[in-house]
């Protein structure tokens, strides 16, 4: 171990993985270390018995429930946008060839006590029932003028400067759009968390329903998401594999890996009386405690079902936005459904969680209004988490530390901190045109 590295990443979670290949497909000398020993920090997948003993302590899980290593449930599950920026990163490091992913059934919204499918394009503008009937032709002419738009054509701008018009004024004053067309649109499609965004420039706002629609047009199946088969534990360990074709070094169960230090810049890191030398560091907010501040938490609730989230036309995966206004919060809720489709589960079993960014201390009852949905559940765990933040300058003591994973059940967040991390460490732009025909997702069985 005592040799001299570019970068040593601390922490196998997916930020701390994806960056690693990242850094290694760029030629940079790598050591990835965790003190762990199992892959993926606090994103890990767990079987139905570490589940269990996390959760609940003592007893084995119920026999009912199936053989434990037919379970893969991700702690902090998160679906890909088929044609998003993590999906391209993938691409870019070739870690597609390790994986296989498998299109997600479902994509809806919580609108006025109900569970909808998200309409994304002009068509089934038209067949929602979210919507009246004139309601259903300004969106739909919305819907036409976000999928011909294009940068290079100022025509299909239809004589707004979208750099510069709010978003509020594209959608309420140039369509005519009502409150509750603008909730699911820029929650469900554009995945905002907040509505700060309608008084930012439309241009994030186009090009994120534009994703969105494009995502869903991509595999032609009901939603514009894809998931790996056996979850999202299978990524830090592709990564690692990519690592390796790289000369990269992964070593895991590394007690303590104490940080080092000379004149303020970290100079290494010392695991069992050995120090690697290094130029950076890459870490989740665990490894640096004291360069990181608490700006939050998530509640969650985990539970195993034997049916699909009702009102989902059986999706056997599927994921349900409940916009912050819907529920009167000040934050929006997620449910995450996945199945044996993917590999998650036993047959007939289905993993769904409900999680939210916490506004009180009492995760049952705030998540009362995501758990109802649920229909009957086999089992149930409630967790809250923090949510740390860096408070360091990477620059100065050339420490890069993650933010913890909120509370959003699709990747679109994560994966521009770690676009963000990977510029501030390299000082480049990570180049992300790729042939997104790369990555395919086969359809049901």
């Amino acid at each position: 171990m005592d040799e001299e590295y570019d970068v040593i990443v601390l922490g196998t979670g997916l930020k701390e993985c994806i960056l690693s290949g990242l850094l290694s497909v760029d030629g940079l000398k790598v050591l990835h270390m965790d003190r762990n020993d199992y892959y993926g920090g606090e994103s890990t997948s767990l079987n139905l018995n570490q589940l269990w003993k996390r959760f609940k302590g003592g007893d084995a899980p119920p026999a009912e429930l199936g053989s434990s290593k037919d379970y893969n449930v991700d702690m902090v599950p998160k679906y890909m946008m088929a044609n998003g920026t993590l999906v391209r990163v993938l691409i870019h490091t070739s870690v597609t060839k390790y994986l296989n992913f498998k299109a997600v059934d479902g994509s809806y919204v919580f609108n006025k006590g109900k569970v909808h499918k998200v309409p994304a394009t002009d068509v089934e503008a038209l067949k929602s029932p979210l919507m009246g009937l004139f309601e259903k032709r300004r969106a739909r002419k919305f819907f036409i003028y976000v999928q011909d738009y294009d940068d290079n054509d100022p025509k299909s701008h239809e004589g707004m400067d979208v750099a510069k018009v709010p978003a509020k004024d594209l959608i309420s004053k140039k369509y005519g759009l009502d409150d509750n067309t603008v909730d699911f649109i820029g929650h469900a499609l554009a995945l905002y968390r907040d509505d700060s965004y309608l008084d930012q420039p439309a241009i994030d706002f186009i090009k994120r329903v534009k994703l969105y629609a494009e995502s869903l047009a991509r595999f032609a199946g009901g939603s514009p998401y894809i998931y790996p088969l056996y979850g999202l534990g299978e990524l830090p360990q592709a990564f690692a594999r990519l690592s390796a074709v790289y000369g990269g070094t992964y070593m895991l169960n590394k007690p303590e890996c104490k940080v080092e230090f000379e004149d303020g810049k970290v100079v290494g890191v010392t695991s069992e009386g050995e120090t690697a030398k290094c130029k950076k560091v890459v870490c989740d907010p665990s490894y640096l405690p004291d360069k990181v501040k608490t700006v939050g938490k998530v509640a969650r609730a985990i539970c195993i079902m034997s049916h699909p989230i009702p009102n989902t036309n059986d999706a056997h995966s599927a994921q349900v936005i409940l916009p912050q206004k819907q529920l009167g919060r000040k934050s929006d809720m997620y449910l995450f459904c996945c199945s044996y489709s993917h590999n998650v589960a036993p047959k007939g079993k289905f993993i769904a969680f409900v999680t939210t960014e916490a506004e009180t201390d009492n995760p049952e009852t705030e998540l009362k209004p995501g758990i109802d949905l649920l229909g009957p559940v086999d089992q149930i765990f409630f967790d809250t988490y923090d949510r740390f933040e860096p408070v360091n300058q990477g620059e100065e003591d050339n420490c890069y530390i993650s933010t913890s994973y909120d509370a959003t059940t699709h990747f679109e967040s994560t994966v521009q901190d770690v676009i963000a991390m990977y510029s501030r460490i390299t000082g480049k732009t990570l180049d992300l045109s790729v042939d997104l025909s790369a990555a395919s997702a086969g359809g049901d069985e």
